[in-house]
C-alpha cells in the first residue's frame, strides 16, 4: 500500500512542476516572499494604484507572459535600486506568478 502511495505522491509533485513556467522552475519561493516584505512591495503599489494594491498585478492586458512578468519586476528593482541578483528577481517573480498570475509556461 505505501509503495503505491510513493509512487503517487512523486507522480503528483512531478504534475504540479510542470505546471510552473520555465523561466520559474527552481526559483527559491520563500526567498521571494522574503523580499517582497522587505521590500514593501505591498505599500508601494498601494500607493500607486490605491486600494491593496492589488490592482498593480492585472493591468488590462499589459503583462501577458511569465517572461515579461519578470521583466515587470526587474525594472522595479533597476528604478527603486533595489539591489536584487537575478535569480532574487526570479524568486519574486515567481512568487507573483504563483499568487497573481498563474502563467504556466
Amino acid at each position: 500500500m505505501y509503495k503505491y502511495l510513493v509512487v503517487s505522491s512523486a507522480f503528483f509533485v512531478s504534475l504540479a512542476g510542470a505546471q510552473v513556467p520555465p523561466e520559474f522552475r527552481g526559483a527559491d519561493l520563500k526567498l521571494g516572499e522574503k523580499l517582497i516584505a522587505e521590500s514593501k512591495c505591498v505599500a508601494c503599489h498601494q500607493q500607486k494604484v490605491g486600494g491593496d494594491g492589488s490592482a498593480m498585478y492585472k493591468p488590462a492586458g499589459r503583462i501577458n507572459t511569465a517572461g515579461y512578468l519578470r521583466g515587470m519586476v526587474e525594472q522595479c528593482n533597476t528604478e527603486l535600486n533595489l539591489g536584487f541578483f537575478p535569480e532574487e528577481v526570479t524568486a519574486v517573480a515567481a512568487v507573483l506568478n504563483r499568487d497573481h498570475y498563474r502563467f504556466t509556461k
